[in-house]
Formats: C-alpha cells, sequence, structure tokens
C-alpha cells in the first residue's frame, strides 16, 4: 500500500473530523479509507485514532503523527 497516499487519507480523516467526509472528498470507498489508516497504524506500531460510532479523536502519538504528516505532505 501506498504510504504516501495513507498520509493524504490521514489527513483528511484528521481535518474533516469523518471517516466518511474524508472518503467522499478523496473519491474513495469507505472500506479503503479504513484501510489506509489500517496501513499507518501498523507502520507506526500505534494506535493514531480513537474512534466509536459518533466522535473521532487523535490518540497522543497521532497528534504528534499528525503534525510530522502534515509538513512532509
Amino acid at each position: 500500500m501506498d504510504t504516501l497516499k495513507s498520509l493524504q487519507v490521514f489527513k483528511a480523516i484528521v481535518e474533516k473530523g469523518s471517516f466518511t467526509k474524508a472518503s467522499e472528498q478523496l473519491n474513495m470507498s469507505l472500506a479503503m479509507t479504513s484501510k489506509h489508516l489500517q496501513h499507518l497504524e501498523n507502520h507506526v506500531q500505534a494506535k493514531l485514532l480513537h474512534r466509536n460510532n459518533r466522535n473521532l479523536s487523535l490518540t497522543e502519538v497521532g497528534q504528534q503523527y499528525c503534525a510530522e504528516a502534515i509538513q512532509a505532505l
């Protein structure tokens, strides 16, 4: 899986605050959006987001990684 694309997906999820809105913006299926996030979490070996049906928030590692991802992009 393309890590650069996964970073773009992660950034969109954080900016939109939603997997659904990010997937719509990126013209990508919700399942693929989720797979990109899973790829990044496996890559850094840590959870990047706390998520449930109603809320989405960055973990501490996710906050640091997000700042680095934005600079990298």
